[in-house]
């Protein structure tokens, strides 16, 4: 049995980040950070607008409340405002000590960091690289990680969380390379291992993102907060899903529909094409529903609606969003100079996670905590974003908590004991679930299972939601689960068998879809990016509250927890 004093699951920035405070305050701890990929091919790479903070190198007038302000507004007031206040507080710093360890922040004229507009947020306070700011940021932050001697698991598969006696002990892990299987005890287990996209048909998310550190908590018994908040970003490119990002519009690029007009001022006349993600993606679906979609031929009562960035300019367009150009170019043959960017909303990211106090640590229930088990960044809910998400918010969440709940675990494992276990049976059950999947020699494959499930989803918990199509979602998921005992692998090999951890991977994908429809049910209300057609009106009264969601193989347990509102009281939400 492998052990380390701190043991980090996940190699994007909440898992970085977390690991460079630990070595920072502690460097004689034993930290290990293990990925199924490598480090610098987390989604967080993949990051394009921004990281928002108050440095006011734009706006001097802006403010750290401001930022809390407008991001509790942009939340539909769920949001806990004891963690926004950190969030909003804390940015500035975070963002001046990433650029001393070398991220290659976009510049003003006279050397200062620059910062552009985003959706929700009332100033101009988003840093960024052209739109390749989570690039920059994480290849700093694996770079730090060697400095400091953290030792790195990359393509490690991590199968099972050991929780005993409601205490995190460790984790059992499977090496791709070769299909060793390991345990590891340790005195800290902490999950950052993103986002689900793949949960649904469509996403902007790449293929690692399965929510597998949300699926081992919930086995473990651990409740998800908020799952019912799964963000739409609006301008996903027609047909691949892959995001275009928000800096675009934040550079000043226009929505039009089949006729031509600008029709966010229908929706948001004054944020226009910056209003908050959760409305603007509804604006598009109900152009589209309203027959004012677009066609690839360019007619009337298509999928799609334009994102036309023609009169920017070639220079603008080039120096301050060329990826987005080029992702265009490449995959759909557009040139944004000349010609408008098909685009539709694509599921992006979620709101909801693995439930967490402000310094990281995961809760068991409303009024208590897992000894030995933190959490951060897009797997966790602190809740910083409440029922939908800022644009720009999310590296700043990864960043400003991977710190906080890094410093957490330093000194939480300072006097703590390593953990005891019988690492055997952990092994025995997990090697069982691989044997069990390679000696099928019929039955059906993973991508049949795989499509289908995604499909349901995505038909039956998409932007808009009724109480009939999420009853008909969860009766299709409980065939569909049934199914999974019959996947067969064509590929028996110990060496590389991307099929078989696909397999591991869509088991979570569909624990995790479940408690997402189960949750949107209960949820008989509006509220951010929870949008019900039965339910069209935010309900204070009676879902001014969080959802903690337990999952068992009997279904879905749900119960509640308060929101913390200390600042701002809820008023309705105008833009």
């Amino acid at each position: 049995m492998r052990e380390h004093d701190v043991i980090i699951i996940g190699g994007g920035l909440a898992g970085c980040r977390a690991a460079l405070e630990i070595k920072r305050i502690n460097p004689s701890l034993d930290v290990a950070l293990v990925a199924k990929t490598h480090p610098i091919r987390s989604h967080s790479v993949a990051a394009q607008g921004g990281i928002a903070a108050t440095l006011k190198n734009v706006d001097l007038e802006d403010s750290w409340k401001a930022h809390a302000f407008d991001t509790v507004k942009g939340s539909d007031y769920l949001a806990d405002q004891d963690g926004v206040e950190i969030l909003a507080k804390e940015a500035p710093d975070v963002i001046i000590d990433l650029e001393h360890m070398g991220v290659l922040f976009s510049r003003l004229p006279d050397g200062r960091i620059a910062q552009r507009a985003f959706g929700g947020h009332s100033y101009k306070r988003t840093c960024y690289a052209a739109d390749k700011t989570g690039h920059a940021i994480l290849h700093e932050l694996v770079s730090n990680l060697r400095r400091y001697g953290v030792q790195i698991y990359e393509e490690w598969y991590v199968m099972q969380l050991i929780r005993e006696d409601g205490e995190a002990k460790g984790v059992v892990m499977y090496q791709i390379f070769n299909g060793d299987m390991e345990v590891v005890r340790a005195k800290a287990v902490m999950f950052a291992t993103g986002g689900y996209g793949r949960v649904f048909n469509t996403t902007s998310n790449d293929f690692a993102s399965t929510g597998d550190g949300l699926a081992m908590s919930a086995v473990a018994g651990i409740p998800l907060e908020d799952m019912e908040f799964v963000q739409f970003h609006p301008t996903g490119l027609y047909p691949v899903g892959v995001l275009i990002s928000e800096a675009v519009r934040g550079e000043g690029a226009y929505l039009r529909n089949s006729e031509g007009d600008r029709f966010m001022k229908n929706y948001a006349p004054n944020q226009m094409e910056l209003a908050p993600r959760d409305i603007t993606s509804r604006a598009i679906t109900l152009e589209i529903r309203a027959g004012r979609g677009i066609n690839l031929d360019g007619s009337a009562g298509g999928p799609f609606v334009y994102l036309d960035l023609r009169h920017m300019g070639k220079e603008k367009i080039m120096s301050r969003v060329p990826f987005c150009w080029e992702e265009a170019h490449r995959l759909v043959g557009v040139d944004a100079i000349e010609q408008p960017m098909p685009v539709r909303p694509t599921v992006h990211y979620s709101m909801g996670g693995i439930p967490v106090n402000t310094d990281g640590q995961v809760r068991a229930s409303a009024d208590s905590l897992v000894e030995g088990l933190f959490a951060a960044g897009e797997s966790a809910c602190v809740s910083v974003h409440g029922a939908n998400r800022l644009g720009s918010n999310s590296l700043l969440e990864c960043v400003v908590y991977g710190k906080r709940t890094g410093a957490t675990i330093a000194s939480y494992v300072e006097n703590r004991k390593m953990p005891e276990f019988d690492e055997q049976s952990y092994l025995n059950g997990c090697q069982q679930r691989v044997r069990n999947l390679l000696d099928k020699s019929e039955g059906i494959r993973i991508n049949q299972l795989r499509q289908e499930f995604q499909d349901c989803m995505t038909e039956h918990c998409g932007v808009f939601r009724s109480e009939k199509i999420m009853k008909e979602g969860l009766e299709k998921i409980e065939q569909l689960k049934k199914k999974y005992d019959l996947i067969y692998l064509d590929d028996k090999d110990n060496c590389w068998n991307t099929e078989l951890i696909e397999a591991l991977e869509l088991k979570n994908l569909m624990i995790v879809g479940e408690i997402i429809l189960a949750s949107a049910l209960n949820r008989k209300e509006s509220r951010g990016a929870h949008s019900r057609e039965d339910y069209p009106n935010r309900d204070d009264a009676n879902f001014l509250k969080h959802t903690l969601a337990y999952y068992s193989a009997a279904g879905i347990d749900i119960n509640w927890m308060s929101v913390v509102i200390n600042q701002f009281e809820p008023k309705e939400r105008k833009y």
